[in-house]
């Protein structure tokens, strides 16, 4: 429940990247809008992000709008988890008790071990998101990051989802199967 009393909804969305987490993300807000529920988008990785933009601009080098590279962010989740483990969940649980939206999604949860027990203990459900093999790749290739890599969610199959979605098909597709998962969820 939310201070208003109302239902709330915590939702973190997992997948390999390329799968449509973002996309599923963004369909969960508009379901908010339609539905005139308060909402958030909360990032486990806003550090990572911001770390990222720090070493580019160090670097001189530019860092496109929305682009990453995950080589670099792989690298940087690794020295924050090797210094304090929970650093990344802690950051996101203190951004996390500053909203009191009724729907908050996550959409790069990757950790099954420190960070995904974290977020089931602030009372997200996980939502798996899939896709084709080749049409992932396909989705990846057109991406404008500068970097793929896959490293942080070889262990992604340890989270256990309370629902499964795939996104091999078209976007209506994809947003009635999103809307229907969030009624029944709420």
């Amino acid at each position: 429940m939310t201070p208003d009393g109302g239902p709330s909804l915590r939702i973190a969305v997992v997948g390999l990247t390329g799968t449509g987490k973002s996309t599923c993300a963004s369909l969960v807000e508009e379901y908010a809008r339609v539905k005139g529920l308060t909402h958030a988008r909360i990032k486990l990785a806003k550090p990572l992000y911001d770390l990222q933009e720090q070493v580019y601009r160090a670097a001189g080098a530019v860092l496109g709008e929305g682009a990453q590279d995950q080589v670099l962010m792989e690298a940087l989740a690794g020295a924050m988890r090797r210094i304090r483990p929970d650093s990344l969940a802690a950051d996101f649980t203190a951004r996390l008790a500053g909203t009191d939206a009724r729907l908050v999604v996550n959409d790069d949860l990757r950790d099954p071990h420190v960070d995904a027990p974290a977020l089931r203990g602030q009372g997200f459900r996980v939502l798996r998101v899939t896709c084709d093999e080749d049409l992932r790749r396909k989705r990846l290739a057109g991406r404008g990051d500068l970097s793929h890599a896959d490293g942080s969610t070889r262990e992604i199959d340890l989270i256990t989802p309370d629902a499964v979605i795939d996104n091999s098909r078209d976007l209506d597709t994809y947003r009635s199967a999103v809307h229907t998962l969030l009624g029944s969820w709420l």
